[in-house]
C-alpha cells in the first residue's frame, strides 16, 4: 500500500481483483468470493461490490447487492400502514456483506455498509428498503446498530426503510 492511500470500493472484477488471500473467517462467505462472486456478476444475479487498498489487487471486504421483493404482511403493521396496499412491495437485498479477518475492528464493515446503502439511495430502481439475512446474532447486532429494524416473525432478517437511508446521507427531498 502506499502511503496516503485510501480504501476503495469498485465493482468486482475477477480478472483484475485478488481474491485468493480473502479469508473473513465464516467458510460460506469465503467460498462465495472466491468462486461464485464472478458468476453472479456476469449473470447479473447479484452486484457484487469489493473494498480495495489501492494499488494492492487483495481484497479486503465486499458486499452485494440485488432487486427483491418482501410480502407486506412480514413488515411491523405501523410501517406498513403509511404504505399502498400491495401485497408485495420492492427492496434491495444486501446479500452478503463481510471483511477480511485481519482488517476486523477498523470500520470496514461500516464502511462497506455506509457504501452499499449509498448506491441503494442513488439507484434509479424503486426500493421501498434495504433488506439484510443476517447469518448469526453478531451480524444482526451489527445490522442494529447502524438502525435496521427486525422483521417480526424473522428476527434474523432485518429492514432499513429507504426514507431513513435518505435522511442519513441528507437527499431528504420531500
Amino acid at each position: 500500500m502506499t502511503v496516503g492511500a485510501r480504501p476503495a470500493i469498485e465493482f468486482f472484477d475477477a480478472g483484475r481483483h485478488d481474491r485468493s488471500r480473502f479469508a473473513c473467517g465464516v467458510d460460506a462467505l469465503d467460498r462465495y468470493l472466491r468462486s461464485q462472486a464472478g458468476q453472479d456478476a456476469r449473470r447479473r444475479v447479484a452486484a457484487p461490490y469489493v473494498l480495495l487498498e489501492p494499488p494492492e489487487p487483495a481484497i479486503l471486504g465486499f458486499y452485494t447487492l440485488a432487486n427483491t421483493a418482501i410480502r407486506a404482511a412480514e413488515l411491523p403493521a405501523a410501517f406498513v400502514r403509511k404504505l399502498p396496499r400491495y401485497p408485495v412491495l420492492p427492496a434491495t437485498l444486501l446479500g452478503r456483506l463481510a471483511v477480511d479477518a485481519t482488517r476486523r475492528g477498523k470500520g470496514f464493515g461500516t464502511l462497506l455498509l455506509l457504501d452499499a446503502l449509498l448506491r441503494c439511495l442513488r439507484s434509479e430502481t424503486a426500493s421501498l428498503a434495504v433488506v439484510v439475512d443476517a447469518k448469526d446474532e453478531g451480524a444482526a447486532s451489527f445490522y442494529e446498530r447502524h438502525d435496521f429494524l427486525r422483521l417480526p416473525d424473522q428476527p434474523r432478517r432485518l429492514f432499513k426503510p429507504m426514507a431513513e437511508i435518505e435522511m442519513l446521507f441528507g437527499n431528504r427531498d420531500s
